[in-house]
């Protein structure tokens, strides 16, 4: 087994997180979840795609963690069937055979980042954390509709080429409303909400469908 380096150290860099981690080795599984669970994590850990399945299935995880390099099981298969059943989980492969081809092939499948064994606890640290900031995870639900409410505005007004002044001259919505809507710090009422999709020519239930609601 790979040697780990750095004493685990708690942090607050991300919030507490349901992690589910897949690794055939039994001492790295055990490693891996005192490290975790030191961070303030709730970690389930597990020998087999079978497991791993039944383990989702049975509360579905903020994070996968995904050993892509295993004996008598193939990790990207098993990234094929999370793709599929979850188009939209967060999953971070590790491993210790790490190849570019290997990393073209599990990027292709939209990974969010790749560990290569031994790593430093900061470095899985960072990788967890800017997980939980991209994916907005361990979010309250107004947390999460208001960053997806200000990204799907964002991206809306961008591909329409529109800048923050253009919208609301179309919206009667102020730009400095508009800025901290996009930004995710204002969740905007129904009458700015509405005004401001008439205006993309979006519906509000795609965007409130985005975020989970």
């Amino acid at each position: 087994m790979a040697t780990m380096t750095d004493a685990p150290e708690p942090t607050t860099d991300a919030p507490p997180l349901n992690i589910v981690a897949l690794d055939d080795d039994s001492d790295f599984r055990e490693y891996l979840a005192g490290v975790l669970e030191n961070e303030g994590h709730e970690i389930r850990t597990v020998a087999t795609p079978e497991a791993l399945i039944e383990a989702c299935e049975a509360e579905q995880p903020d994070i996968i963690l995904l050993d892509i390099k295993m004996g008598q099981h193939s990790g990207e298969q098993v990234l094929e069937g999370i793709r599929r059943r979850w188009p939209r989980q967060c999953v971070i492969v590790v491993t210790g055979y790490p190849s570019l081809d290997s990393m073209r092939q599990t990027f292709k499948q939209d990974v969010f980042d790749y560990l290569t064994k031994p790593f430093r606890v900061e470095d899985l640290r960072r990788v967890i954390a800017q997980a939980a900031e991209a994916f907005g995870l361990g979010q309250r639900p107004q947390d999460r509709l208001r960053a997806e409410l200000g990204r799907q505005i964002r991206l809306a007004r961008t591909e329409r080429g529109w800048t923050l002044r253009e919208l609301s001259n179309a919206s009667s919505v102020s730009v400095s409303q508009l800025s901290s809507i996009e930004r995710g710090t204002h969740l905007p009422s129904i009458e700015s909400l509405v005004a401001i999709s008439g205006a993309l020519r979006c519906t509000p239930s795609a965007w409130l469908a985005a975020a989970g609601f």
